[in-house]
């Protein structure tokens, strides 16, 4: 049990349903895809259950309408690849900052935070998506699913962060929306807020092992302290 506020030095910040609202992008690309294997569209809620554990397994899971189900090979290669194509081309055309978090992102630089971006999103669309939105200039540091040769849930990208940023994991906080945030943050033992709008599929709030329940990004400045110079 954490003793609020807690102190840190620098936050992590998952991308998709934890800083972005990339949903409505991320659904038009699957519909696209979709509609050229000759299926049918799915409805934006089935995207949302299936985000979290990069492309590939989006892919995967809306061929087989199952979270751990594996297509024929030569079927997922092309679904892939198209729904990378389409997903580039409408990356932010409806998607964008969640209310309060570019505030939350001011305010936490002006008080001397470090801040990350660390997200199973492939480099290919991370660094255009916060480009195109205007968020880069917030970030100290942003690992992308395939910046390193393992992603979260395991530890090894926030375990990079804070090498990164020279602070013991315990310094680093994680703010995610998911199990893939909060498995990540436990295992490189870090401490970890979760916000209850994200993509966490059927899982309630209460299931995922959070430190702390945010209704937005910047109601976790109330629960950390600022940091020592």
């Amino acid at each position: 049990m954490l003793n609020f506020p807690i102190s840190v030095s620098a936050v992590a910040l998952d991308l998709d349903g934890t800083l972005v609202d990339t949903l409505p992008d991320l659904h038009e690309a699957a519909v696209r895809m979709l509609s050229d294997l000759g299926k049918p569209a799915v409805p934006q809620a089935t995207v949302r259950a299936y985000v979290g554990d990069g492309v590939d397994r989006l892919v995967k899971r809306l061929l087989t309408a199952a979270l751990d189900g594996e297509p024929d090979a030569g079927l997922f290669e092309r679904a892939t690849e198209n729904f990378r194509n389409h997903y580039a081309n409408v990356l932010t055309h409806a998607s964008r900052p969640f209310p309060g978090a570019v505030t939350a992102l001011e305010k936490l630089r002006s008080r001397g935070f470090k801040l990350a971006c660390v997200t199973n999103k492939p480099a290919r669309f991370t660094e255009p998506l916060l480009e195109g939105l205007g968020l880069n200039d917030y970030l100290d540091l942003v690992i992308s699913g395939d910046s390193l040769p393992r992603k979260k849930p395991d530890p090894l990208p926030l375990q990079h962060v804070a090498q990164r940023f020279s602070i013991a994991p315990a310094r680093l906080l994680m703010i995610g929306d998911s199990p893939v945030d909060t498995g990540a943050a436990r295992a490189a033992g870090c401490p970890v807020f979760c916000v209850p709008y994200g993509y966490r599929g059927a899982l309630t709030m209460q299931a995922l092992d959070c430190d702390a329940i945010v209704p937005t990004l910047l109601d976790l400045l109330d629960l950390i302290e600022i940091p020592h110079s």
